[in-house]
């Protein structure tokens, strides 16, 4: 199966207060780029668009939340990938 997407690992990791989340489209679509914390509610929604295909990379500004770990998951048509981030203040 080959994936419609890739999610790359965020950098810097651990991170204060802003990391870069870099996605791969292997085709354009309507993404949707979100974060949550560590009990699953959402707390950001980064990307909700269309997008071409290609590299794509964005930051994400942490600054208003607290220290610990967070995830971030982006998804594409039937394609969900998560990736962990660490915030550190």
């Amino acid at each position: 199966i080959k994936e419609e997407a890739k999610l790359i690992n965020n950098y810097p990791n651990p991170f204060n207060p802003s990391t870069k989340i870099k996605y791969e489209l292997k085709k354009p679509g309507f993404i949707e780029l979100k974060v949550y914390d560590v009990t699953g509610k959402e707390i950001a929604v980064i990307v909700k668009e269309n997008k071409a295909s290609g590299l794509h990379s964005i930051n994400f500004d942490g600054s208003m939340f607290p220290s610990g770990a967070y995830f971030y998951k982006l998804k594409t048509g039937d394609f969900t990938e998560i990736r962990k981030m660490i915030l550190i203040k």
